[in-house]
């Protein structure tokens, strides 16, 4: 994370890629060129891009302006009449892509539990063409095995993506499990400091690396130099804030599931927790995020109201500790009813846990739960 991809400029020796705001780049002759215009290539985004590959362990990273832009992306690695599956418990932002944008373009999605092998197979087409999966998932941390979806891919040729955003290349690489594409928003945990939007995607093949440049060229959404500069200083600690976050969030989890005001509490890291043992084989860490359900709307919103050092913002993975409350913000363009049917309730507190003194966390939970 510090020294891979391109670590330092080779030109004046700075331990700091330098940013190129650069639009367009001189020519040594017509198509004689090392960069030849920004959307197509950059230096600095270039320096990401080989940075992302390397923690990923993949054949090429690509950097977008968004995490939304690069799930975008990687959907139009499809055409009309392909079908998808996807795990049904997804973020929101993924969820309205995908039933109110692609649809247009009759690009058919199923949403499945794709922690349940069988159902996956059963939703498998003729004219299927991708799993796609989040684990842990977004937000009930439900957990996905990865080999075995891999084995399934491989066995009906199709492509395997994984969003990767909540464990983060630090504790689970999906590639080393079979993955063909892994997702990234990179304004959560590999920025970390809630100072830039940006998307990754990393590739596993040539075929696919030349598939994604195009449509990342053709479309354009890319990340600029400065943000990529940002989450290449954001990536060189996330292997310091992993470990810390990790610490906080046992012990916050801990204090919430003994908590009489707290109905359940959905971490990975227990070992009752639905996939505990899975997940503990495909990575290396549980991560910061907890969701708990406190019983109504009225009560997570009397507990939203109450909290100090948890801010109530969308997003995750900062420094800061963040609250959400699912139902009414990332997943609020869900239906209600599919909210429910997936376990996504009005009482559904979600929370990332940051860097701050874990004592004054557990007392700001404490304060919030008590009134």
């Amino acid at each position: 994370m510090i020294h891979g991809g391109i670590s330092r400029d080779e030109h004046t020796g700075a331990v700091s890629i330098p940013i190129h705001h650069a639009s367009t780049f001189k020519q040594d002759g017509v198509g004689n060129f090392v960069y030849e215009y920004a959307r197509t290539g950059n230096p600095t985004r270039h320096a990401l891009e080989e940075l992302i590959k390397d923690i990923e362990g993949g054949f090429k990273g690509y950097a977008f302006g968004s995490g939304m832009a690069a799930i975008s992306a990687v959907m139009n690695l499809f055409k009309s009449g392909d079908h998808v599956i996807l795990t049904d418990d997804v973020y929101g932002g993924s969820y309205r892509l995908m039933t109110k944008v692609l649809t247009k373009y009759n690009i058919e999605v199923s949403f499945v539990d794709t922690s349940n092998l069988a159902v996956v197979e059963a939703a498998i087409k003729e004219n299927t063409k991708a799993i796609y999966i989040e684990t842990p998932t977004n937000p009930l941390l439900k957990i996905t095995d990865l080999k075995s979806i891999s084995k399934l891919t491989r066995s009906h040729n199709l492509l395997m993506i994984v969003d990767n955003t909540f464990s983060t290349p630090y504790w689970q690489n999906p590639i080393e499990f079979g993955a063909d594409i892994v997702l990234h928003s990179a304004t959560k945990y590999l920025g970390g400091h809630s100072d830039v939007v940006a998307g990754l995607v990393v590739v596993n093949s040539e075929s696919l690396a030349t598939d994604l440049h195009f449509i990342q060229n053709s479309i354009g959404a890319i990340l600029g130099p400065q943000d990529s500069w940002l989450l290449i200083r954001g990536i060189k600690t996330l292997a310091i804030r992993m470990e810390e976050i990790e610490e906080n969030a046992k012990k916050v989890a801990k204090f919430l599931v003994e908590h009489s005001h707290v109905s359940k509490v959905y971490y990975p890291g227990f070992e009752t927790h639905q996939g505990h043992s899975v997940h503990k084989i495909q990575a290396r860490g549980f991560g910061g995020m907890i969701s708990f359900d406190v019983g109504s709307n009225h009560k997570a919103e009397e507990v939203l109201k109450k909290v100090k050092y948890f801010t109530l913002a969308e997003s995750l993975g900062a420094v800061e500790s963040l609250i959400s409350l699912p139902a009414k913000m990332t997943h609020a363009s869900i239906p209600r009813e599919r909210r429910l049917e997936l376990g996504i309730t009005d009482g559904l507190i979600r929370i990332s846990v940051g860097l701050e003194d874990v004592e004054d966390l557990i007392e700001d939970l404490h304060f919030a739960l008590a009134k």
